[in-house]
């Protein structure tokens, strides 16, 4: 589904992404770690759109997107979501939700006027389509709160929500597990899990060893801007490069990968 070959990120004279190739496969959930600065917010940031690379070739179902804009890669069918959530705060849940809809005929000001009947029809459904959303999340009781009301979990939830609501082939999911407390990680790997059951492929970014290793095959693993190793969770553990590249060989350290 997503095809990276040979892709190169310099931001300043910053070599972020270095020659990084790589597949995601469809269907799977996929994860990609590493240490700080290791390059993994930037390669998702170039895969998005919001870089262009400064060489390589991105490939998303057979179609170059390199060096597209954001908003032609979301209508290709990728939605990324962020380390820290970018809600409308004064918005309402449901309506963060709602705004997503992509080709909405209220979005022309003339249709409110010509058709309104279309308009009328739309919203009801793209309502119908939210409400789902927020019961699939188990946050229908929060539908009429302003998003800014919300907790960082609920917050990272809402997230998943608005991915939802765009329907795509693959989301870009940074962090979905950052600060947040174990009940309400649990609540958000079961969503995930359901996102990918629901057909959506996943590909991801997380810090959280435990979350990763139970949740994604395969596991990319980057350092100083490189692709490090490929491979499932019992590889990933016992690989001697992952050890160094987080812990400069001190094995015995605090903060391990592990399972």
């Amino acid at each position: 589904m997503l095809e990276l070959r040979g892709v190169t990120k310099r931001l300043g004279a910053t070599l972020a992404v270095d020659g990084v190739s790589f597949t995601v496969r469809p269907g799977s959930i996929t994860g990609l770690i590493g240490p700080n600065g290791a390059g993994k917010t930037t390669l998702f940031n170039t895969v998005a759109g919001h870089y262009a690379p400064t060489r390589g070739s991105i490939r998303f179902a057979g179609d170059e997107i390199a060096g597209c804009a954001p908003y032609a890669i979301f209508r290709k069918g990728i939605v990324r979501t962020f380390q820290i959530p970018r809600p409308f705060p004064e918005m309402t849940v449901l309506e963060n939700l709602m705004l997503v809809a992509a080709d909405q005929p209220g979005e022309r000001f003339w249709n409110t006027w010509i058709r309104p009947g279309r308009v009328a029809a739309h919203e009801k459904a793209n309502r119908a389509r939210a409400m789902e959303a927020l019961e699939f999340l188990n946050l229908t009781h929060l539908a009429g709160q302003q998003a800014r009301s919300l907790s960082g979990g609920q917050l990272k939830l809402l997230e998943l929500g608005r991915a939802f609501m765009a329907d795509p082939r693959l989301v870009l999911l940074d962090e979905p597990a950052a600060g947040v407390n174990p009940t309400l990680m649990n609540a958000i790997a079961e969503r995930i899990r359901a996102l990918n059951a629901r057909g959506m492929t996943i590909f991801l970014i997380e810090h959280n060893m435990p979350l990763v290793m139970s949740l994604c095959d395969p596991i990319l693993v980057m350092a100083n801007g490189r692709l490090l190793l490929e491979g499932d969770a019992a590889r990933v553990r016992g690989d001697a490069r992952v050890i160094e590249a987080y812990l400069g060989g001190d094995a015995a350290a605090a903060g391990a990968p592990h399972g």
